[in-house]
């Protein structure tokens, strides 16, 4: 592999090909509470020895607890570009590795995946909803997630191999599990970190920083709302408590003579259904 010069930002020769690099995601988001949550994802890419290889962690939890977050706020943390890479049910091995777009001319232009960048970069690779993916793309990873820490790519006819500050995390729906694992690959994605519903006060401060223009009124009904949906093994997470609180605004600045109450009810019927209402404060 040609090492890149630090100025080219946006290409990279590799064995005399050249590779179009993607973009790092820049995201306005940052991780609130489960300080201990961190310590054990930091944990998991370090390296204690030169002999040594970071681990390619998978964080799993139900959706909307904040798995993307916490990876994504841990690699900002390292300083690091942060690339996110959403897998499908359709994802297939080229769109993990290189893509060949034809240009003007016939003129084959090869496009490095937000993983493959982050390989050349030295970044963070979230390889989110990763059990979505079938066995086939797992398979053109394996060389990646074990010593060897590098992918071929057949389309392109070269071998990346992984910069030494290169790491990657998968997230994973613990209830969304389209393909299970190969245990080749199952046995590659150490350790797992399991990540929980927030306790009370941590979920209100994820609430007031996701929105801080809310009143504390407002605030303290979806925290409770989402608390005893919790407590009777609910899956409403934050995101759903931050969509309820969202709407409920929205629909009191519409027409301010609407009780506040009256509009948070009608929010969370309207963003997850009547059942949801029972958790709500009479």
């Amino acid at each position: 592999m040609t090492p890149q010069s630090p100025q080219n930002l946006h290409s990279a020769d590799i064995d005399g090909v050249r590779i179009f690099l993607a973009h790092p995601d820049e995201l306005p988001i940052q991780w609130v509470g489960q300080e201990e949550l961190i310590r054990q994802l930091m944990a998991a890419w370090m390296v204690v020895n030169n002999q040594d290889v970071p681990m390619n962690p998978r964080l799993l939890g139900k959706p909307g607890v904040g798995k993307t977050t916490l990876a994504y706020a841990v690699g900002k943390r390292l300083g690091r570009e942060v690339y996110i890479l959403q897998a499908t049910l359709d994802t297939r091995p080229e769109d993990l590795l290189v893509t060949p777009v034809i240009e003007a001319q016939g003129k084959l232009r090869y496009v490095a995946s937000p993983l493959v960048t982050a390989m050349v970069r030295g970044g963070v690779v979230i390889l989110d909803e990763g059990n979505r993916m079938s066995e086939k793309s797992w398979a053109s990873l394996a060389p990646l997630l074990d010593n060897r820490r590098y992918v071929e790519s057949i389309v392109a006819g070269i071998k990346i191999k992984a910069h030494p500050n290169f790491r990657l995390v998968a997230t994973m729906n613990d209830d969304a599990s389209t393909f299970e694992l190969p245990e080749y690959i199952h046995s590659r994605l150490q350790p797992q970190i399991l990540l929980e519903f927030p306790e009370r006060e941590e979920e209100r401060h994820i609430l007031r920083e996701n929105l801080p223009f809310a009143e504390q009124e407002v605030l303290d009904y979806v925290t409770d709302f989402l608390q005893a949906a919790h407590e009777a093994d609910e899956r409403y997470t934050v995101r759903d408590g931050i969509n309820i609180a969202r709407f409920a605004l929205k629909l009191t600045e519409m027409s301010p003579g609407r009780g506040r109450g009256r509009a948070l009810e009608t929010a969370i019927l309207q963003t997850l259904g009547q059942e949801a209402l029972r958790y709500g404060r009479r």
